[in-house]
């Protein structure tokens, strides 16, 4: 089996919720060592529900291969264990609110100085500077100021995306930052640190309707499942359904008007003749592409579309993507161990030669006695070795 890549590293994170959660879980899928720490009521999102087994999906989701350790760091004694940990920590990532890291001692520059080669994760709402830096943050609200909702939902009523969608941006920058630091301290030998913020991470997959609204005059509407900016694209109903299509050039609009809709001359229409013309005359468009297709099967759409070439879906459900058949065809399903039984959970989207870990979902501080036992020998081989 081929090593994998952050094998033999160490994380030590102090998390909570799902955006450095979800960071660390794919540091361990790729071998690193993830110490969680916990306070005694451990990560709260230990109780956003109760639905895999009596556990909640989402610590279930993002809390595989992972050790908890518990600790009260209002203890100076545990404290200490913690900056045990962080003296022979590859990383340390840590979402707590802002400034509680600082105010314990273990922020940024005071893990630095403890162990220069570190790499220090910070994710916030905000960052650390400017007039929000204190401001609390949640996904949804998150959303709303990074302009999401504006784009999203129908002409009448803006929506949040149905994920923790400001979170996952924000862990997934969390996590491709450390394996950039990672690369970089392999030239150097230099730790540093990383500050990561949800607003910043969602701002930039808003670019796209940013750049729209400040070069354009006007911000895209919200078109509900349609696009804003691309047509057609989007849910068209059908004599016994719905499909969901997308136009993405003119070579395919071409085949699109003959292939499927069997009009030529739509093909050659002013009103249509490139996709900006397409999104200004939605109306006209729709008019001339619904009474077609509502008339077919969604059968007879699909087995059309697929021959022109023009991409196309099925509008799933939970259920519909849990009994996906390309999942199921490229075995992307695993089961892993939780303290209530096994869970069903996918494999990391990135298919490699290595193989990644897929470890149990930890009880609330199933490792601190072991873990401890193991800072205790850490302290001792330090006073060995005169090492403070």
């Amino acid at each position: 089996m081929m090593p994998r890549p952050l094998d033999g590293m160490t994380v030590v994170s102090l998390e909570q919720a799902v955006s450095a959660p979800f960071a660390t879980r794919q540091l361990a899928d790729l071998g690193a060592r993830v110490i969680k720490i916990e306070r005694e009521a451990g990560d709260f999102a230990r109780g956003y529900d109760d639905r895999v087994n009596g556990l909640a999906s989402y610590f279930v989701w993002l809390n595989r291969s992972k050790e908890s350790v518990v600790l009260d760091l209002k203890s100076a004694d545990e404290l200490d264990d913690l900056k045990e940990l962080i003296r022979t920590a590859d990383i340390v990532v840590q979402n707590l609110a802002p400034g509680a890291v600082e105010r314990l001692g273990i922020g940024p520059d005071d893990a630095l100085a403890l162990n220069p080669a570190l790499i220090y994760a910070s994710i916030s709402g905000y960052g650390s500077s400017g007039p929000y830096r204190s401001k609390k943050a949640y996904d949804l609200l998150i959303q709303c100021e990074a302009g999401l909702l504006s784009v999203t939902g129908t002409a009448q009523t803006p929506s949040k995306v149905g994920v923790s969608i400001a979170d996952i941006a924000a862990g997934m920058y969390a996590y491709s930052g450390i394996l950039s630091a990672v690369i970089q301290r392999g030239r150097t030998g230099q730790g540093q640190k990383l500050e990561i913020s949800m607003l910043e991470a969602l701002a930039e997959w808003m670019s796209q309707p940013e750049l729209y609204a400040a070069y354009g005059g006007a911000a895209p509407a919200r078109t509900g499942a349609s696009h804003a900016s691309i047509a057609p694209y989007g849910p068209f109903a059908c004599d016994d359904g719905t499909v969901f299509l997308a136009v993405q050039n003119e070579r395919e609009w071409r085949r699109f008007c003959t292939q499927v809709l069997g009009d030529e001359p739509l093909a050659d229409d002013a009103r249509f003749a490139n996709n900006t013309l397409r999104v200004t005359n939605r109306v006209a468009l729709l008019a001339a592409i619904e009474p077609v297709l509502s008339r077919l099967t969604r059968d007879e759409v699909v087995g059309r579309l697929d021959a022109a070439e023009i991409a196309n879906a099925a509008l799933r459900d939970m259920g519909g993507l849990t009994g996906h058949p390309q999942l199921a065809a490229r075995h992307r399903w695993r089961q892993i161990d939780t303290p209530n039984g096994e869970a069903r959970v996918l494999l990391p989207a990135v298919t490699a030669q290595w193989q990644p870990v897929m470890g149990a979902v930890p009880a609330l501080g199933a490792d601190t006695t072991r873990i401890r036992g193991e800072i205790e020998a850490m302290r001792e081989s330090r006073r060995a070795h005169n090492i403070m």
